[in-house]
């Protein structure tokens, strides 16, 4: 299965030393998860004490990774070489399940010379 190099994504609107050869659409990877009843006693005992709660950290960081992993695979399904103007949204879909979404514009890259 192919997959984009991380390298090739970026936020911005172009990738510097590239230009873009032709666009490809809008890609998108989305993962929807649900924090666990002992996360949420973990979390909850960490807010106590104050500090980043490591747990909530943890899975929002893996929730962010998923969903970049999956917009990698649909752009390189559409045979995209990179990806430009690359963002992540999340909303709560119901109490304690969130979706995360990474999406942006596959292109199809070549050095400039």
């Amino acid at each position: 299965m192919k997959t984009l190099d991380r390298k090739s994504v970026t936020t911005a609107n172009e990738l510097a030393g590239y230009r873009v050869v032709s666009q490809l659409g809008v890609v998108r990877g989305i993962t929807v998860r649900s924090r666990s009843v002992i996360g949420n006693i973990g979390a909850a005992l960490q807010t106590l004490l104050g500090g980043n709660i490591s747990l909530f950290a943890e899975l929002c960081e893996r929730a962010r990774g998923d969903a970049f992993d999956l917009m990698l695979q649909h752009a390189a399904d559409l045979g995209a070489n990179a990806v430009i103007a690359m963002r992540y949204d999340a909303n709560e879909i119901m109490q304690g399940v969130t979706e995360v979404l990474a999406y942006g514009t596959a292109v199809v890259v070549e050095p400039v010379r």
